[in-house]
């Protein structure tokens, strides 16, 4: 999950776009990113819920990716929303079984490394703290476009991954509920300065 997963494979995903001479800083677009995990209830549907307080450091170094940072952290409480008449379930999500935020009341991810082939695919790796618990994770990255809106540099992604949650500690109710997670995140993000 995390606190926000995908900004520094940018700068290995750009190796076609057009060369920065040092690292550029990058917000996130909130009304257009998503950051959502669902899983399978006992097939009876797909549940999901959406972590909507995050923030952290973007920068991209597309001449030298290796220079680049990710580093976010997601708010839990309060951040997780698994849509409207949930009240009973947030209250779940946030007690010992799953993120118990009253003590752990924030996730983190902070990436590690980035690998490419052919510039707007490639895997982001790094590691995520949940729960107390940090684990490495990898998300597969899709460089949906470059562009600008007024004036800013604009990017958008895609990533995946699939997150076993028992490493966590949030094994509760597996195997009747199954202990892989599908994580989906679905952002833009615009440079701070012109």
């Amino acid at each position: 999950m995390s606190r926000t997963i995908i900004l520094a494979l940018a700068a290995s995903l750009l190796g076609t776009a057009p060369v920065l001479a040092q690292a550029v800083e990058y917000e996130f677009d909130k009304s257009h990113t998503i950051i959502r995990a669902s899983w399978d209830h006992q097939q009876y549907s797909t549940m999901s819920l959406q972590l909507t307080d995050y923030d952290g450091t973007l920068s991209l170094d597309l001449e030298n990716p290796s220079n680049s940072a990710v580093d976010i952290t997601f708010n839990l409480i309060d951040g997780i929303w698994p849509g409207a008449h949930h009240d009973r379930f947030i209250a779940h999500l946030n007690s010992a079984d799953f993120f118990e935020t009253a003590v752990n009341p924030t996730a983190h991810f902070v990436a590690t490394g980035f690998e490419t082939s052919d510039g707007t695919q490639g895997v982001m790796s790094g590691d995520l703290t949940m729960n107390g618990i940090t684990n490495p994770v990898a998300l597969d990255v899709t460089l949906n476009r470059v562009g600008e809106n007024r004036g800013r540099a604009k990017l958008g992604f895609t990533a995946t991954a699939t997150l076993t949650r028992s490493e966590w500690d949030m094994a509760f109710a597996v195997p009747h509920i199954p202990d892989d997670i599908e994580l989906y995140i679905g952002m833009e993000i615009l440079s701070l300065s012109e």
